[in-house]
């Protein structure tokens, strides 16, 4: 779902960069003042999960692929503030670095999937997590069902951006882009349930809401997760569908498939997840993906590191939560 350049026109650019941007602060914000600086390596661990987990396409109906985009997934472990940071530090990530994402449509992608993926998707987890109970079949069932919500959301608002800029009329680019999404968010539904579930078995204060003040450091789990998620683009990686996306589908369809595939404004150091003059193609790949990896957690590590002061954010509520924190003054 990341717009290449030349399909965002000027006043769309920039009023979704203002949007963007603001949020992006917002979120910034919440996390210097709130996030417990225990779990500051989880942010790190949740981008490298998600850009490792971007990169392993799965087939759907009609020819098309989908990918993970991670924003309830973020949003349930670590709250919507930090899930809008971690998925703000990966979508710059592969636009600057890869080339993943026009230079000039950056501020349409982190609005559509930076900003309302995580807090649309949020925003239905805790709503159908109210109404079910506090059971963990309850919470796997709301994480499931608002990440279904949180693609589909992601794709009408990117629907909208194409609309907006004239590139293609709002009454076709809705329904394509948002039928073809709706098959793409029953893999996010399953990726984040079976995620979620296992974080919930090894780590389940993660899951429950539970004091993490208080809680146990993260940076040995952080460390194992981070091997974990290079080896899935290690491993896994080669064996992804290489069928197009559900938006490169849709510009083919049009007859945009070259002005998609044109070369971006801003040359990258790793164009299309390769590495340069290494030749082969799978290994030159996989190589990339474990770069973008590496940089990804340590990207959103030291952000989040920078942000959060290791005192902790005594007497303060949580703007995500509203939950109270203990003060830790004599």
């Amino acid at each position: 779902m990341h717009i290449p350049d030349g399909f965002v026109d000027g006043k769309t650019a920039v009023a979704t960069a203002a949007l963007a941007a603001v949020g992006l602060a917002v979120a910034l914000r919440n996390v210097r003042l709130s996030f417990p600086p225990r779990r500051v390596p989880l942010i790190g661990l949740a981008a490298a999960f998600v850009f490792a987990a971007q990169m392993l396409n799965f087939p759907v109906a009609g020819g098309t692929s989908g990918h993970l985009i991670g924003g309830v997934l973020a949003a349930v472990l670590l709250g919507p503030s930090a899930a809008v940071v971690v998925l703000s530090s990966v979508l710059i990530l592969q636009c600057l670095l890869f080339a993943d994402g026009g230079l000039t449509a950056l501020g349409a992608n982190l609005f559509s999937m930076a900003l309302v993926a995580p807090v649309v998707g949020y925003g239905v987890y805790s709503l159908v997590r109210r109404a079910g109970g506090g059971s963990l079949r309850g919470r796997l069932l709301a994480a499931a069902f608002a990440a279904w919500c949180s693609v589909v959301a992601a794709a009408v608002a990117c629907a909208g951006e194409l609309a907006a800029s004239g590139t293609v009329a709002w009454g076709v680019a809705l329904p394509a882009m948002a039928g073809v999404h709706m098959l793409v968010g029953l893999g996010e539904a399953a990726i984040t349930a079976l995620v979620v579930a296992a974080v919930a078995g090894v780590r389940p204060e993660l899951v429950r809401d539970a004091d993490a003040a208080r809680g146990p450091r993260y940076g040995a789990l952080a460390a194992y997760g981070l091997l974990i998620s290079v080896g899935l683009v290690l491993f896994v990686a080669p064996f992804a569908s290489g069928l197009p996306d559900g938006l490169e589908s849709f510009l083919a369809a049009l007859g945009f498939e070259a002005r998609a595939a044109a070369p971006p404004l801003l040359s990258s150091p790793l164009p299309g997840y390769t590495v340069p003059g290494l030749g082969r193609a799978v290994p030159a790949t996989l190589l990339a993906g474990a770069i973008g990896t590496v940089v990804a957690f340590g990207l959103a590590y030291l952000l989040a590191r920078l942000l959060t002061p290791r005192g902790g954010a005594a007497g303060l509520r949580d703007p995500d939560t509203e939950a109270p924190r203990a003060s830790t003054s004599a």
